[in-house]
């Protein structure tokens, strides 16, 4: 993780610190803007299922929850990242589960975004794994292209198809 007042971070303005607990607000608001990239609609917005979601993984070992704050601003994140370990049931290989990233929209929210990333990289290194998977909606050009540019490769796409109602009813 990047130390304190070093590093592209610091010179960034940028700190990327472990999340506590004073900052669950924040993150469920993170949280609940994921879920509208991802499922529109159909996301669930309720902040206080978001916030005992994050806080549960809080210092869980395991479990990696990062923030970017301004180095004028610690208090106040400007973006969130949720890294979390785990096992392949069928082979009991460790991996990381990037489960979230999202900033703010503060300038330089694509700088905040790298420096997340970065994080979470060298988190995933520290915890020794070798293989790291993550999810992105189809239509989040941005985040996909955050991926490509830290040489995560597309390996499975989800197909849906959604009826309007019962099959026979009117549309």
């Amino acid at each position: 993780m990047t130390e304190p007042g070093a590093g592209p971070a610091a010179a960034a303005g940028i700190q990327i610190r472990p999340a506590r607990e004073d900052d669950l607000d924040v993150i469920a608001g993170f949280e609940i803007d994921i879920a509208r990239a991802s499922f529109g609609d159909e996301a669930i917005e309720d902040p206080a299922l978001h916030r005992k979601r994050v806080a549960g993984a809080l210092g869980k070992p395991g479990e990696v929850t990062l923030v970017a704050v301004a180095t004028g601003a610690p208090a106040v994140p400007v973006g969130w990242a949720w890294l979390s370990g785990r096992t392949n049931s069928l082979t009991g290989a460790r991996y990381g589960n990037f489960r979230s990233l999202a900033t703010a929209d503060v300038p330089g929210r694509g700088q905040v975004a790298e420096l997340l990333m970065q994080a979470v990289l060298q988190a995933s290194d520290q915890a020794g794994f070798v293989h790291l998977t993550g999810k992105v909606h189809a239509s989040n050009l941005g985040m996909r292209a955050l991926y490509r540019k830290f040489g995560f490769e597309a390996t499975h796409i989800t197909m849906e198809r959604r009826q309007a109602g019962p099959p026979g009813s009117p549309g």
